[in-house]
């Protein structure tokens, strides 16, 4: 037992490779399903288009927020870590609770589901085809990323440089398509909002903060970690502006909003029905690189948490062969499995997912943005990166936090959504309150 609390991880991550983990966390489903939903909750084209600009610009400032954090504390666990020093100890187990049981596994089991539907257009699997091909999948990649880091790594560059290729292709023939784009229809007053947009937008970029889990493993990681974070996200925002160029290019607004599957929609007005085949095989392409990113960070916090509490010191022990915290990544899974068959029996596991996990999420960004201000104010030896005109930045990625966790909440009253995931919403709001007496009892042992 002593030699494996020697086992430390291993610097062996390359600012290319913490680039290429970033990317494909925030490139993944959310760009074929969510921007006709982002549609139902714009007025026009230009709202639409500045929505996902002023979500590559919040995240560019979450970026450099996170940059500073990291740079003052590069080392795994990321905002776990950050929350430790700034907001002490109670702050952080709840984070570490709540990303173990809602944020990371709920995100998880939401890209499993997209996959699952995409995978069941090509091979069904019964009446509940998406929950087993969304099953089999967190499996499978929870067993690679046991198998060890450098498997993981360089399969997720083969996978994330398809992805990134076939999204500017796509892009590329919906401009050319010259189909004649559907005008939009008036707005849907009562159930239009933009807060609920910037939902959908903000967890198509979400996973930008992901990079910061990996500062114990890259080399340099007080210079590189700004790199990787802010190039990260500057790609992805280009590519999500082309993208969405192409989409209203080919169906319109008006198109998008009656859209099921755009990215579908729109490749079939440039290559048919073949098209759709296509569109699913890329889709599950997209599900896979970001499931494999997200289980390959989501470990190390669960890691952490068991390095620094007794109650859950078998996740603390790091598997020397393959540089992997075994035990980790298999109760991360078992919890993603879990999700996975309760989001089977709601009308969309994907949407059920997104209720869980978003007012949780923006909590702890805001938590984690204020703690730069508590390292700010006590001063010390100065970091390698410094955010940028500060306090207005950090300031601006603050107020969105506020005004996105407000909106996550006030989805229960949304006519259109609530209804069907209200109950998910509460559901995550719950699971993260229960790490408050936990706490306590973890603290006494």
């Amino acid at each position: 037992m002593d030699s494996d609390k020697t086992v430390r991880p291993r610097v062996q991550l390359s600012v290319p490779d913490g680039i290429f983990l970033t990317v494909g966390m925030v490139i993944g489903v959310g760009i074929f399903k969510l921007p006709s939903l982002v549609a139902g909750n714009t007025a026009s084209p230009t709202a639409f288009l500045l929505a996902w600009l002023l979500g590559g610009l919040v995240s560019l400032c979450g970026a450099l927020v996170y940059a500073e954090l990291a740079a003052r504390h590069p080392e795994t666990g990321g905002e776990y870590a950050f929350l430790q020093r700034g907001l002490g100890r109670g702050a952080a187990f709840l984070f570490a609770w709540s990303r173990m049981t809602v944020i990371q596994t709920g995100a998880i089991a939401a890209v499993a589901f997209a996959f699952g539907d995409y995978a069941s257009e090509i091979l069904r699997l019964g009446e509940k085809s998406s929950a087993v091909w969304a099953a089999v999948s967190v499996v499978a990649f929870t067993l690679l990323n046991f198998a060890g880091t450098l498997q993981s790594k360089t399969l997720q560059k083969v996978m994330e440089a398809m992805l990134i290729s076939a999204l500017v292709l796509l892009a590329l023939a919906a401009l050319t398509a010259g189909g004649t784009p559907k005008p939009a229809a008036p707005a849907a007053g009562a159930h239009m909002s933009f807060g609920l947009a910037m939902i959908f937008v903000l967890f198509t970029y979400g996973g930008w903060n992901e990079a910061a889990y990996l500062a114990g493993e890259v080399r340099e990681a007080r210079r590189n970690m700004v790199r990787i974070l802010v190039w990260g996200i500057v790609a992805v925002t280009a590519l999500y502006l082309l993208v969405n160029l192409g989409y209203l290019s080919a169906l319109g607004l008006g198109g998008m909003r009656d859209s099921r599957a755009v990215a579908a929609d729109a490749m079939r007005l440039v290559a048919g029905e073949k098209g759709a085949v296509l569109v699913a095989l890329i889709v599950c392409v997209s599900a896979l690189t970001t499931m494999n990113a997200a289980i390959f960070t989501g470990a190390r916090t669960n890691w952490a948490l068991g390095r620094d509490y007794a109650m859950f010191r078998g996740l603390g022990n790091w598997r020397e062969s393959g540089s992997t915290p075994a035990n980790a990544l298999l109760l991360q899974g078992a919890i993603t499995l879990g999700l996975v068959a309760a989001g089977s029996a709601t009308p969309d596991g994907f949407g059920a997912m997104v209720a869980y996990t978003a007012p949780v999420f923006w909590t702890f960004f805001l938590l984690t943005g204020t703690t730069l201000f508590v390292f700010r104010r006590r001063g010390g030896e100065a970091p390698a990166f410094r955010t940028p005109l500060y306090p207005l930045v950090p300031l601006a990625f603050l107020a969105m936090c506020a005004y996105m966790l407000w909106s996550s909440i006030d989805y229960i009253r949304n006519p259109v959504y609530g209804p069907k995931f209200g109950d998910m919403v509460l559901a995550g709001l719950a699971v993260m309150a229960v790490g408050i007496p936990l706490y306590f009892l973890a603290r006494r042992k």
